[in-house]
């Protein structure tokens, strides 16, 4: 009986199997079908995509490809402008900010102080007075006990130091306003020099040899005067600002002369 049930399993092994692994085999080849299909089926809808379905990039990421796209060469060191640049400036602006002074109500100040208390008063009220025109006044009433026209050079020399303090680093600003768009036309000069140099080795022009060594080279350019545009709006600024604190301090500088002179009499 057992040898029969052998025999009998042997069989069917010998009957069954091939079938099964005949289908199993077809199977795999209607799937490997599908799958070589289904590249197909998406190449063919591909082309069918219209230009509102396209992803949309936004500025940032597109600024950011192009500048990847520029080199590290060129594009670092200009970069390297901005950041330099864009960090002395913020330096000036708070600068100048808290150098910023209500003179009028400082003057107000010192002339009571004056009236009621002396020089010493006044130039209490100074040190507990930041900014330029409060250092001048200072110099100027510390000088008072010798003379009005002592007092005056003490202020104009003084003047001339707090203007200093005052236009400290902007000539950096200004030379990276210059330095970044100069790099930018090196770059692309330099690129198109690497262009022609291709076609030169090819012995033919085309088009797609030297596409992309050009727009390389072009987006030095752009970048470079994209920099100088941000820092010249900064430079501006500063400079207007840096100019009234100075018209502040000539007018605050000849109404405490005056007081002085008055005082003495």
């Amino acid at each position: 009986m057992k040898k029969l049930l052998t025999i009998a399993f042997a069989f069917g092994l010998i009957y069954f199997l091939p079938q099964q692994m005949h289908a199993n085999l077809n199977q795999e080849q209607e799937e490997e079908v599908e799958v070589v299909e289904a590249p197909a089926e998406e190449i063919q809808e591909e082309p069918q995509m219209t230009v509102a379905e396209a992803p949309s990039v936004g500025f940032t990421q597109e600024l950011k490809n192009r500048f990847i796209e520029g080199g590290p060469g060129f594009m670092g060191i200009v970069l390297a402008c901005l950041i330099l640049g864009l960090a002395i400036a913020i330096e000036r602006i708070i600068y100048l900010n808290f150098a910023t002074t209500n003179t009028e109500k400082l003057v107000e100040d010192i002339e009571s102080a004056l009236n009621s208390g002396g020089v010493d008063s006044a130039k209490e009220i100074c040190r507990n007075t930041p900014g330029p025109v409060a250092s001048i006044f200072y110099q100027g009433l510390d000088r008072a006990g010798e003379g009005v026209e002592s007092a005056e050079k003490a202020v104009v020399a003084y003047g001339g130091v707090q203007m200093g303090q005052l236009e400290k680093n902007v000539s950096w600003i200004s030379l990276f306003i210059a330095l970044a768009p100069m790099l930018g036309f090196m770059g692309t000069v330099i690129g198109m020099i690497q262009a022609f140099d291709k076609i030169q080795a090819a012995g033919d022009m085309q088009p797609s040899l030297v596409a992309g060594g050009i727009k390389v080279a072009l987006l030095t350019t752009v970048f470079g005067l994209i920099v100088a545009i941000i820092l010249q709006i900064f430079y501006n600024y500063i400079v207007a600002k840096i100019d009234s604190i100075v018209n502040d301090m000539e007018d605050a500088s000849i109404t405490l002369i005056d007081i002085l002179v008055s005082h003495k009499k």
